[in-house]
């Protein structure tokens, strides 16, 4: 089936039904209701394997994976990324607060962000074993905090903008000259010679140009850059370097095979060994941020199919979840697939439309999908639902997030539960005086 690849990897059929790690998916959706996010480690396992192997057959120095928080954060989340020493990016005090809640140790939590608070900085540096600065302003806050840390200091990686874009989205590139992210050249040798005369704790440098990228080649000039900014920096051994992520992944079957990560980290690690020869300089200790590489595969989420609408020449499936757990389509017209959990293999016999509950006409799931005749009551599973949608998720409309499942040798343990109303007003202040 053509759309199976898109499934986590211990995706079957079993009874004409879909089964993801041993779990039958309309039990699932039964016993936890919907929506319904699942997430299958075996497919992160494997996923962090292959980067594993790929780095060690390309990169003859140390090197570290670090999971992007912003993809999608929980407290077991956080407790899985131990099982495989993985870093942690997180970007401000609260994923900073999920992460620690998980146990992530101090000397594997990073922390990003282009316009970090005084609450955020404060946290990093309290929490955090890696700040990487992205501006100026920010450096010279954290220098203010230097002398009133009592703890041990975070190292600090300094961000450039290489003036590089990938090939992406236009709102998912960070790398070009108009960017909001990083420092350019100019600025960061200012940056290094403020940590230097500060005796700030500068160990690497990082950049990042997008993300959902597939073709690594603009990667190249803007490592080189990079590079030729360490040596004038004066890095020497034991520094670390980080040339970002957002590897992309296939989320329709039209875009099909997933790209190969290896091509990936064989340019980046050849393009750095290359340049360190060059240029005579130490190999840094290498990190990359797969990013939603590692999880969007291993993300499911099931919905159940309340109305059928037949009108104006258009079949509308229109499911009870939406924008408000999944922005991707109405924010990039991201675009996906989907089986029907029961009889996934039936005829596909018209063209369909999958939309939510929520009142904007960007409420659009899934646009002009070819699906066997679906009945109100069933239940559709959308894959490739691991990265940037809980986390972008809201309460638009009153919706409370749904829950999470965690499938793992086929069991299914709850990971986050479904908000409640009580959770939409806990925050609520009532006024004093009734208003007129």
């Amino acid at each position: 089936m053509k759309r199976l690849p898109l499934f986590p990897d211990t995706t079957t059929i079993e009874n004409d039904t879909l089964s993801i790690a041993g779990q039958d998916l309309t039990s699932l959706a039964e016993r936890f209701g919907t929506p319904l996010y699942l997430y299958d480690r075996a497919t992160m396992d494997n996923a962090v394997a292959a980067y594993k192997a790929a780095l060690a057959s390309h990169y003859p120095a140390l090197a570290s994976i670090t999971y992007a928080g912003k993809a999608y954060l929980s407290t077991a989340l956080a407790q899985w990324t131990r099982t495989h020493a993985l870093w942690v990016d997180c970007t401000g005090q609260g994923e900073i607060a999920v992460a620690k809640a998980g146990g992530v140790e101090r000397e594997h939590l990073l922390v990003h962000g282009v316009n970090k608070s005084g609450e955020d900085l404060q946290a990093a540096v309290q929490f955090a074993g890696t700040i990487v600065v992205d501006h100026l302003s920010e450096l010279h806050h954290l220098a203010a905090q230097s002398k009133l840390s009592a703890s041990q200091f975070p190292d600090l990686w300094l961000r450039l903008q290489p003036g590089l874009a990938v090939s992406t989205h236009a709102y998912t590139q960070t790398g070009q000259f108009n960017s909001k992210f990083g420092m350019d050249g100019e600025e960061l040798m200012e940056a290094v010679f403020f940590c230097r005369e500060k005796g700030l704790p500068l160990s690497g440098l990082h950049f990042h140009q997008g993300s959902q990228f597939r073709d690594p080649a603009p990667l190249q000039p803007a490592v080189e850059l990079a590079l030729d900014l360490a040596k004038q920096a004066g890095f020497s051994g034991g520094w670390h370097f980080s040339p970002g992520g957002g590897w992309g992944v296939a989320y329709h079957e039209d875009e099909l095979p997933q790209p190969d990560l290896a091509n990936y980290v064989q340019l980046i690690a050849g393009t750095i060994v290359d340049s360190c020869r060059r240029l005579h300089l130490d190999l840094p200790h290498l990190h990359i941020e797969p990013g939603r590489s590692i999880v969007a595969r291993a993300g499911v989420a099931l919905y159940q199919v309340n109305t059928v609408k037949r009108q104006g020449g258009r079949t509308w499936l229109l499911v009870d979840g939406g924008m408000a757990d999944n922005p991707r389509h109405a924010l990039y017209g991201a675009r996906y697939s989907c089986l029907t959990v029961a009889g996934p293999n039936r005829e596909r016999c018209e063209r369909v439309h999958i939309a939510g509950p929520y009142c904007e006409s960007g409420d659009v799931l899934i646009e002009d999908i070819s699906m066997p005749n679906v009945e109100e009551g069933e239940f559709l599973a959308i894959p490739m639902s691991g990265a940037y949608q809980l986390s972008m998720s809201g309460n638009y409309n009153g919706a409370r997030r749904p829950a999470v499942v965690w499938l793992d040798e086929g069991k299914a343990q709850l990971i986050q539960r479904r908000e409640r109303v009580e959770d939409l007003l806990h925050r609520d202040v009532k006024l004093d005086t009734h208003p007129l």
